[in-house]
């Protein structure tokens, strides 16, 4: 069945990779960004293009309106992480809930998820601050999602905390988790951004997991 998917961070690595697993499935997908000049290649058949910023609300609202599911996939380096996914955290909330959109999927980072019963990877001893602080940013926005009384059903998907691969192929094969580092399986290689599309989409078309942190791997 055809859904509606509004894509924000649609120009970025996940975002991309969403937007064309999506297309491929037979869904229609709005790819919002903040600056459509730069990313006029992503429109094609299935996909319309706007302008958007997912820390404000109304402008969620507005560009959300329609649509049966969000993706959450955007990035600033520019702002302070915290700033930056906490507003988001809270405009997509808003904005989704006024457009009636009933199911938010939101980009993780593996560095949130646990390594011992409270303990996160960017807790580690000798964690770079600038890794840590971005990190604690989604940490944060994941506490906003949790503390908040709503009717959309949200999910932040974090996939392993290591370098995502860029260029492997879809398989479309993956585990899921929970709020943990998931550990190896024998054999596998590195984690695809072309398989985090999968999992993303998979979750909108058949969700699984709700209202939680829920780790992806290969």
């Amino acid at each position: 069945m055809s859904s509606r998917i509004v894509v924000f961070g649609a120009g970025g690595r996940a975002g991309r990779r969403a937007v064309a697993e999506a297309v491929a499935r037979g869904h229609r997908v709005t790819a919002v960004v903040r600056d459509t000049d730069k990313y006029r290649d992503l429109a094609g058949d299935g996909v319309s293009v706007v302008a958007g910023d997912m820390t404000r609300a109304d402008s969620v609202a507005e560009v959300a309106a329609g649509h049966d599911a969000a993706i959450g996939a955007a990035a600033r380096v520019d702002m302070p992480s915290e700033e930056f996914y906490v507003g988001a955290a809270h405009a997509l909330l808003d904005g989704l809930a006024r457009a009636g959109v009933g199911r938010l999927v939101f980009l993780g980072i593996g560095s949130t998820l646990e390594t011992a019963p409270g303990v996160a990877v960017h807790d580690a001893p000798g964690t770079p601050e600038e890794h840590r602080a971005f990190s604690l940013g989604h940490a944060a926005a994941l506490d906003v999602l949790r503390a908040a009384e709503t009717d959309i059903d949200w999910l932040v998907v974090a996939p392993p905390p290591v370098f995502l691969d860029e260029d492997a192929p879809r398989t479309g094969t993956y585990r899921t988790g929970d709020h943990r580092v998931l550990p190896s399986a024998d054999g596998a290689s590195g984690f695809s951004y072309a398989d985090l599309a999968v999992a993303l989409i998979d979750e909108i078309d058949s969700p699984k997991h709700h209202r939680s942190l829920t780790a992806v791997a290969a």
